[in-house]
Order: structure tokens, then sequence, then C-alpha cells
């Protein structure tokens, strides 16, 4: 009985270790099967998708969620309070948000990509950054809001920082950076809506805090030195021509043809970033070349060698407030400052994306050739501009004794807190609406109908001019009051 006991437990002893190795057996086929469908799908973001959970709970990643809910959540707020198409382009700061969240996931399960595949892997992002930029450009009531929209959310490319020598500034710095030009914008919405629409005023105060101190802060404190790729991660690479059959071959881009012509490490980056700020929107318009990049420059005074004459003024040592730069920033911004006595600079290429700020020179004159999106000169004095066409607006501020000329088009011209304008306007020129605000000793010269006159020669140009009022006449008639300018009779 003994013995028959003793056999009947070894024989449920096997049986259970029978089926334990069946379970072990199925579930070693089952993690087989699943690698063959990662495989056979030939691509590898299975293998990161068990990761993603993980990933998403980290502390950087859940405090970026906390900044897409505070901040961007009560921009938002603002905007459903306006509607329309200040709604509509703040929807695509949200999904901007977004797509930088799911790419700060992604980089802790991905191995740092080359140059072509830092253009892959951040190419959701540049969509959304092109999409806001393309928006800002076109006419609407709103330029404002969406200029700064457009300005401000290059900020989330501080994710494309890799170094020192990768040719942008540092997160933080990136981010102050591209607010600081959106801001000029935003205080023009503040001031035109401070009596009017407080939604407006609300918008723009959330916009702000966006990005200082929500962005910052938060840049500050998990990414100050930029993001951290994972050693054994996931690789990205750059997509074979052959990858999409039957698609037409896209035009050579800027980013390429600076990867081929240099084996330095210091053009990766900006190359990447010149590839995410100024995305190719036609074909054939001229684009910015290696010798006209910042990185490039042969000297510290920052100007571009290949495009502007470079002239030695002896100027007292005082009189500079800065060092002079004229150079191309992120492939988008021309930057002119504290250039003094220089009477024959020149950008000689240009594009509709990029805009061109001026500020503090003194005594120089600048030519722009091609057409620009705007064209800002701030806190310049005896200074002389001559430009093609500009997209948005010409823009005068905090200036005195100046000079411009517009060879082609501009459908607008502001001149603000300014004493002395000479512009002068050109034939396609002449549907520019001009706005004043506390602007003295403005004269405006047309072109006469005289088909001899030299149009390329303000000073030889024969036309018509005219004094745009600054003084005006305020009477209470019928319960309101009229405006209107003051003449004199030149008794």
């Amino acid at each position: 009985l003994r013995h028959f006991k003793s056999q009947k437990k070894n024989r449920s002893l096997h049986h259970n270790k029978l089926e334990t190795m069946d379970e072990n057996l199925l579930q070693r086929l089952e993690h087989a099967v699943v690698r063959l469908e990662s495989l056979s799908s030939g691509s590898q973001p299975h293998a990161v998708a068990p990761c993603t959970a993980s990933a998403s709970s980290e502390p950087s990643i859940v405090a970026f969620d906390d900044l897409i809910a505070e901040y961007v959540g009560k921009v938002s707020a603002a905007a459903e309070k306006i509607g329309g198409q200040v709604k509509d382009v703040t929807n695509v700061v949200s999904e901007a948000f977004h797509v930088q969240k799911e790419l700060l996931v992604k980089i802790k399960h991905t191995q740092k990509p080359d140059v072509g595949g830092m253009v892959e892997f951040l190419e959701p992002l540049n969509e959304k950054l092109t999409e806001a930029h393309l928006t800002a450009g076109s006419h609407s009531d709103f330029s404002n809001h969406l200029k700064s929209i457009a300005e401000s959310l290059t900020a989330l490319a501080w994710i494309a920082y890799t170094g020192k020598d990768c040719g942008m500034s540092m997160p933080i710095g990136h981010v102050e950076e591209c607010w600081q030009s959106a801001e000029f914008y935003c205080n023009k919405v503040l001031v035109e809506y401070k009596n009017k629409d407080t939604n407006h005023v609300e918008w723009a105060k959330a916009l702000k805090e966006l990005y200082i101190p929500g962005l910052r802060d938060y840049v500050k404190s998990h990414y100050p030195l930029g993001p951290v790729w994972s050693a054994t991660g996931v690789t990205v690479s750059a997509p074979s021509k052959s990858s999409k059959p039957g698609a037409p071959n896209p035009p050579p881009s800027s980013l390429a043809s600076s990867s081929s012509s240099s084996s330095s490490s210091k053009q990766g980056m900006a190359a990447v970033f010149q590839e995410i700020s100024s995305k190719p929107v036609t074909a054939g318009l001229k684009k910015v070349t290696n010798d006209m990049k910042t990185k490039n420059r042969t000297d510290r005074a920052g100007l571009v060698s290949s495009n502007v004459k470079e002239a030695s003024k002896s100027v007292p040592s005082g009189a500079k407030v800065g060092p002079p730069k004229l150079e191309l920033v992120m492939g988008r911004k021309w930057v002119v400052e504290y250039q003094i006595g220089v009477k024959d600079m020149s950008i000689d290429e240009c594009d509709p994306r990029q805009t061109v700020y001026i500020f503090g020179c003194k005594d120089s004159v600048l030519q722009i050739k091609g057409k620009v999106n705007n064209i800002t000169v701030d806190k310049c004095s005896k200074m002389g501009v001559v430009f093609t066409d500009v997209v948005a607006a010409f823009e005068i501020v905090n200036c005195s004794s100046i000079e411009v000329q517009c060879q082609g088009a501009a459908p607008t011209i502001s001149i603000d807190n300014t004493a002395g304008c000479q512009l002068y306007l050109s034939k396609d020129s002449l549907g520019s609406s001009i706005t004043t605000s506390k602007a003295s000793e403005v004269n405006v010269m047309v072109p006469s109908e005289d088909p001899d006159a030299d149009m390329d020669h303000p000073t030889k140009m024969s036309g018509v001019e005219h004094a745009l009022p600054h003084q005006y006449i305020h009477s209470h008639q019928d319960g309101q009051f009229v405006t209107t300018p003051v003449s004199h009779s030149g008794g």
C-alpha cells in the first residue's frame, strides 16, 4: 500500500512538472512570435514600446505634462474666448508642445543620431514650426498675434542642442532669445487691446508666461545642458532616396550642402537648426551659404564676409554700446547692431521667410536686396535703409534722422516715436498704409509722372514731397471731438 501511494505521488509530481514545462514553453513561443512580428514590420519602434510607459512616468516628462496643463492650457483657454484665427494658431502651439513631449520620451530610448538622423527625428516638430511661420506670413487683422506665435514657438528647438560647438545657444539662452524676438509683437497686442478687449490682453500675458517663466524654468531644471540621449537605444537615420517610390526627388537643401562641404563637427547641429527654422516652401529661392553663417565668420565683429563690404572707420570708443554685428541668426533673422559710420553694408541673399532687425546703428547705410518678411529699425540715428520688398511691414521705432527708400512694395509702413524721417516710395509702394505715432518731421517723396525720373537714386529722383502732419486740432462738435491736422499758411 505504501509503495502504491509513493508511485502515485511521483506520477503527480511528474505531471505537475510537465505542466510547468509546457507553460514555460508557451511563454517562450509567445515571445518568439512577438519578436518575429516586430522584425517583419521592418522597424524598431516595437522594441521601444514596452519602455515608453516607464519613460512617461519619469520626473522630467511628468513636469512637461504639468507645463502643458498649466501654461499651454491657460493660453488655449484665452484663445477660446477670442476664437477665429487666434484660436487656430494657438491650437498649433498646443500641438507643438505635445509633439515635443513625444520627442522627449523617444530620446530616452534613442541613440544620438547624426545630422541626417537628427533632421528625420525632429521632422514632426519642424512641421509645426513651419505651419506657424506660414500662418504668420499671411495678411490678417491679428498679424501681431500670429507673429508672436511664430517667433516664440521656435523656442521649442532647444531640443536640438547637442553641445557648445553645435552652432546654437544653450537651451536656456535659446528660449530667452526666441521670446525676446516675439515680445516685440506681443507688446503690440497688449497696447492695441489694453482698453478694448481684456481677452486679448489675457492671451498675450498667458503667452509670455508660457515661455518666461514656463518653458525657461523647465529647461533650466531638467535639461540645462540639452537632452540626454540613450547609449544603447534604437538608432535613427535619414530615409533613403528609395524609401518613397514614385515620389519626385526634392531639391537639394542647405543641410545637404553644408554637410558635404565640410567635415567639421560644428556644422552638424547648425545645419539641423537651419533645416528646422527655414524649411523650403517654394523651389528656386536663394539659400544661405556656409560663409554667411555666424559660426563660419572670420572675425568677432559678426560681419558676413561674402556679401558685406567691411569699412574700417575710426570712431570714438564711447560711441559704441556693443560689438557691431551683421549676421544671420538661425537661418531666419538678420541682425544688424551697433554699426557706426559704415556706409556700404549690404544683405545680398534673403528670402520671404526671413526678417531684418536693425538696432543701435548710427551714420550708416544698409541695402537689402530681395524680398523679406519684415524689417524693423530700432533706436538708430542718421541711418539710411534701402530695401526691395517686404511681405508684412517696415517698422521704424525710437529713431531720429532716418532715410528709407522702398524700391518695390510694402503693405504697411509704421513710424513710431521718431523725429525726422524721409521716406522715398516707388510706384509699386504708393498703395502702402503709412501709420505714424508720436512722429515728427515725417516727409514722403512720391515719384512724379515724369518717365525720366531716376528711381534708383533718391538724391536725383524727381518727385513730389509730402509732409505728414504731426500737429492736430481737436474741436468738440455735435457731442464729439473732431480731429483735423494743423495747416500753416506760410505767411
